[in-house]
């Protein structure tokens, strides 16, 4: 799972959250509690920024003081982390489809956060390029 920090301030009519790490997540709420929700909401649409222009996520700072923790879902935590992996080897979704003898249309849904992607595949596509998809279980917060 990865944490994204967030800002949450008093605007004056509502509640505004900005990302320290992922300047394009900006959203606000009436109430603090909505802002939170939208800031989840935010962030999801923030990644799809990154996916369309094939640039890198920047992997989220810890969590300070005063600042509130949004969880990415983990489904697109995995296909931030195989972005990240073809970006950092530049491999092309044509090149990952030839080491998994699939079509480049199908490696492209696994980055696609919008698609339902098996996790087992993208911890495949992460295997052929020498990187290892770990799942774990903490208790909740």
């Amino acid at each position: 799972m990865l944490t994204y920090p967030a800002i949450i301030a008093s605007d004056g009519d509502g509640f505004f959250v900005k990302f320290p790490d992922i300047p394009e997540a900006l959203t606000q709420g009436e109430t603090r509690e909505e802002a939170v929700e939208m800031a989840a909401d935010a962030l999801l649409t923030a990644m799809d920024f990154y996916v369309s222009d094939k640039r890198p996520v920047p992997m989220p700072s810890p969590v300070k003081r005063g600042q509130v923790g949004i969880d990415l879902p983990a489904s697109a935590a995995a296909k931030v982390f195989l972005l990240n992996a073809m970006l950092d080897q530049h491999i092309t979704a044509a090149e990952l489809a030839r080491k998994l003898h699939t079509s480049p249309q199908s490696v492209t849904r696994l980055v696609d956060l919008g698609h339902a992607s098996k996790i087992d595949a993208i911890a495949d596509a992460l295997q052929s390029m020498g990187r290892k998809l770990t799942l774990g279980v903490t208790s909740a917060r």
